[in-house]
This record gives C-alpha cells, structure tokens and sequence, in this order.
C-alpha cells in the first residue's frame, strides 16, 4: 500500500500489474494497490537451488549405494539410513517448519534451510579427510551431515508455495510454485546421474562428497547476501493479504477438521512417500536382476526428467483452466497403472528398454501431480497459511515413507546365489525386491481409487479473489502500474 509521503521516485521503482480496491473504497478510504516486484525471480532462483541442492545430498548415496558401503565398511541398510534419516527427521521437525515459515516468515526460513543445508553438505566430507578420521566411526560424520541437510529439507521444500503466494499474481502463482518445487526432482535427478558417473570405484567417494557440497555453499551465500525481506512491501494480489491470516494452532485445527484436505493430505502425502521410496531404493530393486549402476542412474534420470516435462505441462494447462482436481485425479490413475507395470517388469531380466519406458511414464504422470497439489492444498484450504497448509502433507508423506520403506524393506527375500547379480555386496547375498514392488505397486492403486472416489472441494483462494474482484468493477476503480 502507497501512504502519501512515499516519494515519487519509490512509486516508479515498484512494479505492479493492478491497482485495485478492497472493502476500503467502500468506506472512502485509500484503495489497496497490488504489485509486482523483479525481485521474485531472484528470490526463485535461491529456493530452486536450495531445493535442488538438498534433494542432491539426500540421494548422493542411493545410486552407488553398494560401492559407499563397501568404502565405508558398514552395511547396505547402514547407508539406506543415509535416505531414510531425513524421512524421520523432517516429521517432528515439519511441524516446526510450517510455524517458521507462517509466524517468522520467509525470508527466516530460507536462510535457515540454507546454512543448515551448506554446513551439513561440509560435515559429510569430514568422512573423507585423512587427519579427521574416526576409523571405524567416521560413518558419523556422513550421518551428523545427512541430520543437518535433513533439518533443512522441510524449510526448503515448504518454501515454494510460501514464496508464489507472497510475492506472485495470481496468474504466475502455479507457474512460480511449479519451478521452484521442481528443482527438488532436478535435484534427484542430479543425483542419480551424477552418483554413478563419479563413482566408477569406491575410492571416487571422496570427489562425489566434495563436489555435492558446492552448490549447497552456492545456494546459502545467495540466501545471507541477497535476501532481505520477508513479505513485499506491497503484496501482489488480495490473497497475499491474508495469507498468514490464521494463527498457527487454529489453522492447524482448521485443517484437521477440513475433510476435503485431510483426504488430500492422506492420499497426496502417500504418493509422496511412495516416491520418495522408489527414488531411494530403485538401485537396490534393479541390481539384483542383472541391471547396472548406470542402468539404475538411467531410470531415475528419466524418471525425473519426464516428471519435469509433466509438471511443466501441467502446471501451465492448470494456470489457464484452474482444473486443479481433474488433473490431478487423472494423472493418479495413470500412475497407480504405471507402478503396476514396474512392478510385473522389474521382476524380469533384459527388459532395459520397457523399463525405461515405464520409468518415464512413471514420471510423468507421478512428479506432475506435486505442484499441482500443493496449489490444491493451498486452494481448499484457504485462508489458512500455505506453510501449515503444504506443511502437513508433507509430515504425512514422510511418515507414511518411513513406514513403507521399512515394510519393503522387510519384504525383501535374500538369495544366496544370485549369478546375474550386479549388486556389490560383501556379505549377506543379494535381496530379492519382487514382493516389495508388488506392495508398493498395490498401495498406489488403492489410494488412487480413493482419492478418485472421495476428494472434491471448492477452490476457496480463487472464490475469494473473484468476489474481490467482483466489488472493484462494481465500484469501478482499477488501474494499471509500471514494473520495476
């Protein structure tokens, strides 16, 4: 909002896209001008590598997970506690997240889950240097770091919806969080093309460790340096007037007692999980059928590198057409078919090219539903803050990951000889995944179905902007500003 002592210099520094009038015109009293400032892309730039960042150092070690226990000597379920910490981390710690970023703000938030995220990345090479050893316990430091970046990782992936909603036009606001959400699967698929060509050998662990750490400092100078306000001095459309409206603890009770988002929360946080757990464990699934490490890195590649293509796809037809619980209903059911189809493939050898085919529609269909619901959470869920909001899906994913990642984990049938077995394991024999993805698979049909069946909402943010702008033409004041 403009006061009259602002100086005209100011007025053409900010941008803005519209000038319109709340219930204040009404009352006679200055109109609410909503504006746009250039700053939001940078500020998209520092939560993209943030989020791409530690979506790289939670999976550094998943691709090349049999090398890294042979050069650390542990175990194979020792370094899948690498993946599996952050799952356990971010529950309690998520519900911290979503007060930061609704009562603190976004700008506390981003630099927190930077720090956190760029310390942690240089604990983990501690592993590797000579002079700091711990002999037998220098796993410790790769643990104590994977602790830290997990601390971050509500912060980071909390932020996107926080970040459109505050400093985005309704019309940008799915496109915004579609990009930055989306560097997390980046991020993924970093990892899993990244593990594998670095580490042909298991003493290559050290120059994996150390180049993952650059970005991380990159994105947490970007952050100290370049952010500095938490919300824009004016917002840039009616919804970002109100979007920490709620205290925390009555919009968490609201939220709880919203049946359309607690069936979202239940089916999207599931969906989660069951990616998260294919993400982590897909080296592991294939090895055992003959399949390489690079095979593996492969499918994970194109696994995200499609999932990005459908988000980006989606998340423009969704911003043109607001068809939020179609699209997200139908891309579902076409990924509870593609995990069936993993499932029956996976079990057999030389099959590259139907599963790589399959992971790629796995992808599409899976990674576009992410933005996509978040938006929806934010949608039915309004005025609730997007932190808390987005928040609880994600506590509800990471615990229904860690639940499934240690079902399929216990599902898994040893094989003392296993001649085709690519997987590198010292001791133990190799593990057979088939019942595990047939679960896995199972549980991503019945929670398609149900999500199907049951979820429908109004869009509660857009109603809300309609009617807005409903009483500014019947007032008839609107205007247009410069962009700075």
């Amino acid at each position: 909002m403009l006061h009259p002592g602002e100086s005209s210099q100011h007025t053409e520094r900010l941008t803005g896209e519209r000038v319109l009038c709340t219930e204040q015109c009404a009352q006679g009293l200055k109109p609410v001008l909503f504006r746009t400032y250039r700053r939001r892309w940078f500020l998209l730039v520092v939560v993209c590598l943030l989020n791409c960042s530690n979506a790289m150092l939670w999976l550094t070690f998943a691709p090349v997970a049999d090398k890294t226990a042979a050069y650390f000597h542990v175990s194979m379920d020792t370094i899948n506690w690498l993946s599996l910490v952050y799952l356990l981390i971010s529950i309690p710690f998520g519900l911290v997240a979503t007060w930061i970023l609704d009562t603190v703000g976004l700008k506390c938030a981003v630099i927190l889950s930077a720090w956190l995220n760029m310390v942690g990345s240089v604990i983990r090479t501690f592993s590797v240097i000579s002079f700091l050893s711990l002999g037998s316990l220098t796993y410790t430091y790769l643990f104590i770091g994977q602790c830290l970046c997990a601390l971050a990782q509500p912060l980071v992936i909390f932020a996107p919806t926080k970040l459109a909603a505050l400093w985005f036009p309704d019309h940008q606001r799915a496109t915004a969080n579609m990009i930055s959400s989306m560097s997390n699967p980046l991020g993924i698929l970093l990892a899993n093309l990244l593990s594998p060509t670095l580490v042909s050998e298991e003493k290559d662990i050290p120059l994996m460790l150390g180049l993952y750490a650059i970005p991380a400092v990159t994105a947490c100078i970007l952050a100290t340096v370049g952010v500095h306000d938490k919300v824009p001095p004016t917002p840039p459309s009616a919804s970002a007037t109100h979007s920490t409206s709620q205290p925390f603890f009555k919009g968490l009770k609201m939220l709880l007692r919203n049946k359309p988002y607690v069936i979202l929360m239940v089916c999207f946080g599931a969906g989660i999980g069951m990616f998260t757990c294919f993400s982590a464990l897909l080296e592991q699934i294939l090895c055992v059928r003959g399949y390489s490490n690079f095979f593996a890195g492969l499918n994970g590649a194109l696994f995200t590198v499609f999932g990005l293509l459908g988000a980006f796809l989606l998340g423009l037809y969704v911003d043109k057409t607001r068809k939020f619980i179609e699209s997200t209903k139908v891309c579902f059911c076409l990924t509870a078919l593609a995990s069936i189809a993993f499932a029956v493939v996976s079990s057999f050898r030389n099959q590259a090219v139907p599963l790589a085919l399959i992971s790629s529609l796995f992808g599409f269909f899976g990674f576009s539903i992410y933005p996509v619901a978040m938006e929806l959470a934010v949608e039915c869920s309004y005025p609730v803050g997007e932190g808390t909001s987005t928040g609880l899906i994600f506590v509800s994913s990471q615990i229904q990951g860690v639940i499934l990642m240690l079902l399929l984990q216990a599902l898994t049938v040893q094989i003392s000889a296993a001649p085709f077995s690519t997987c590198d394991i010292e001791e133990g024999g190799a593990l057979d995944w088939t019942v595990s993805t047939l679960v896995m698979a199972g549980a991503c049909s019945v929670v398609a179905c149900f999500y199907v069946i049951f979820f429908h909402t109004d869009y509660k943010r857009l109603r809300a902007e309609a009617s807005n702008a409903a009483s500014i033409n019947k007032i008839g004041t609107e205007a247009t500003a410069p962009e700075a």
